[in-house]
């Protein structure tokens, strides 16, 4: 038989235990973060059909998705996390109590051009909150709050929330007159970060039509920066001409208050005009989340206020706002920038039990009794020489071994080593249970050490 080379196909990723323990760690602040806040768990096929996906269709979406027959079904693995919420709310509106608040942290998949940080298969980490009609404005403040907490459980503590509102913009190019052009100019100026102010201009005027008078005046309108007082009082100059703008205004007005009052620092979060959205889904509030010392990395996390969720779906109005970090993408960089925390455990047990005699039974006992105690706890059941034994332990990545001999069976004690200081003592299976617990605790870090 011939040998099938192994490979990973371009695009996805695949983690050696360690890295994949990095992966877990973060995964668990996010769901312990989401679950904090009131957010139920959903979890949505992978694949759906392909006529629910491609509802609105056309674009790069469709350019993008893994569509395929099975017999007569036309099929697509879901491209976001998003369409399948919406299917999922119009499918059991009649069942769900709204306000509706859910996460999911899922596989996507997306049939794009593989490169360095971007992937085919993905994780996304996104929470919604989605009304039954109505939705208070309280929630467009609470989703960056919550965002907050998810970074600083990383062990982030230089990163900012820049806050936005497109009814702001919305009514701003009203007031010049270019409702029709707003949808290509906020895309346009949503590149900003990316190619600078004077290339944002020329596609102002070569593609978008604008005057150069009228370009100037929307790159001098998003540059106005400051701290967030300073920038909602420059837009109170604008205020009074346009009933959109002004709505817009009052909304960023209380989002940046509510912020405040649920504890984010103004270190971490800002207004900031740049910030549109390229997406014409985007009604009110949105988000955009970068790390301070690396901007190269781009926005980490981002979302904001939608007024018709489910749309295509059904004809009650379900308006929403949501977030979403790109999880296997922020792993990659965080990785890549040596931002991963070295130090944080990541062996799959937190105690690896090494027999020394022949029988079993005490050793199955006194890994019991440890994992009673909360403690993870790998028997090793292999008929091997004690220094292969210890070479295991080293290449698991063990913090601790725990040694049961035919001594420390008579004394009623057993032998714990510690695996980085060397340090072994003999103790009873309860004094072992609460040193091991009390090592794990002083060395559970975080999982992000910024620079």
């Amino acid at each position: 038989m011939d040998i099938i080379k192994p490979r990973t196909l371009s695009g996805f990723m695949e983690l050696l235990p360690a890295k994949q323990a990095q992966m877990e760690r973060m995964m668990e602040i996010l769901r312990k973060t989401y679950a904090s806040y009131g957010f139920a768990a959903l979890d949505t096929p992978v694949i759906e059909d392909a006529q629910i996906l491609l509802a609105k269709g056309g674009g790069e979406t469709e350019k993008q998705i893994y569509r395929f027959q099975k017999g007569d079904s036309d099929l697509a693995l879901r491209f976001d996390l998003t369409v399948p919420l919406a299917k999922y709310v119009a499918l059991h509106c009649n069942e769900l109590a709204f306000p509706f608040r859910r996460y999911q942290i899922s596989k996507v998949y997306r049939g794009e051009r593989a490169q360095r940080g971007r992937f085919r298969e993905f994780y996304q980490a996104d929470i919604d909150i989605i009304g039954d009609g109505k939705l208070d404005i309280l929630n467009e403040a609470e989703i960056p709050a919550i965002i907050y907490k998810v970074f600083r459980g990383f062990g982030l503590e230089r990163f900012q929330i820049r806050v936005n509102n497109r009814k702001i913009l919305n009514g701003f190019y009203a007031m010049m007159e270019l409702s029709e052009k707003s949808g290509d100019i906020m895309r346009t100026v949503d590149k900003l970060d990316k190619i600078g102010a004077e290339k944002v201009k020329v596609i102002l005027m070569d593609d978008c039509g604008l005057s150069e008078t009228q370009a100037d005046e929307i790159l001098k309108f998003i540059a106005i920066t400051g701290t967030n007082a300073e920038v909602l009082a420059a837009l109170e100059g604008y205020a009074g001409r346009n009933e959109i703008f002004d709505l817009g205004l009052a909304e960023l007005k209380a989002v940046t208050a509510n912020l405040a009052a649920f504890g984010v620092p103004e270190a971490n979060f800002a207004v900031d005009l740049t910030i549109a959205r390229g997406l014409d889904y985007y009604t009110g509030t949105v988000y955009e989340t970068t790390l301070l010392d690396h901007p190269e990395i781009g926005s980490v996390c981002s979302g904001g206020r939608y007024d018709n969720l489910a749309g295509y779906y059904i004809e009650k109005a379900l308006p929403g706002v949501g977030i979403s970090i790109g999880l296997t993408r922020l792993f990659y960089v965080l990785d890549e920038q040596g931002l991963l925390n070295p130090e944080l455990p990541s062996a799959p047990a937190d105690a690896l039990v090494l027999p020394m005699t022949a029988e079993p039974g005490p050793a199955i006992a006194l890994a019991e009794e440890l994992r009673s105690a909360g403690i993870r706890v790998q028997l090793y059941g292999e008929q091997k020489k004690f220094k292969q034994k210890m070479a295991y332990a080293n290449k698991l990545g063990v913090p601790y071994a725990v040694l049961l001999g035919e001594d420390e069976i008579a004394e009623g004690k057993c032998s714990v080593k510690n695996m980085t200081t060397g340090e072994q003592l003999k103790l009873t299976p309860a004094e072992a249970a609460a040193h091991i617990l009390a090592g794990m605790a002083a060395n559970n870090g975080p999982v992000i050490l910024e620079k």
